[in-house]
């Protein structure tokens, strides 16, 4: 329990908490090992668990019709993914899929709610980490997008 803490330690969504809050996040997280060129999800399918690397690399990747498979980020040990359709209770919007065996910790939408139910601390800090990642997220995509039309008008 004590390496699933540290993990989560580092973790955007998880940083405000205390050892003993962090210790309830622990308790509702399942361990899933998968092989190289396994998908942990698609896009579209439904999203109801978030994962957290623990060993091994995960492509984050989007179809393209007519041009195939795009490479959108290779995630590494420590990195959250997963969440948004967890949060929002969306399909998934990108694949998910292994590069070389990996080890990961779990958590299910349906715990993840409960626990956020009965422990209101825990709600309160990881909702305000959520507003501040989000955040962080839609100012790097207005930055790249004002970059992108500031050389497409060359």
């Amino acid at each position: 329990m004590a390496d699933t803490i540290e993990l989560l330690r580092n973790v955007a969504i998880f940083k405000d908490l205390h050892d003993g809050e962090l210790a309830r996040v622990a308790q509702v997280c399942r361990t899933q090992e998968f092989v190289s060129g396994e998908y942990v999800f698609k896009e579209g399918e439904s999203g109801n668990r978030l994962y957290l690397i623990v060993a091994g690399d995960v492509r984050i990747s989007r179809t393209i019709p007519g041009s195939g498979e795009e490479a959108l980020a290779i995630l590494k040990p420590g990195a959250l993914f997963g969440e948004m359709a967890v949060f929002d209770r969306s399909e998934r919007s990108t694949d998910a899929i292994l590069n070389g065996g990996t080890k990961c910790l779990t958590i299910a939408r349906s715990d993840f709610e409960l626990l956020l139910d009965f422990n209101r601390d825990i709600a309160y800090k990881v909702l305000w980490s959520c507003i501040r990642l989000l955040s962080l997220r839609l100012r790097s995509t207005n930055d790249s997008l004002r970059s992108f039309l500031a050389m497409s008008m060359f």
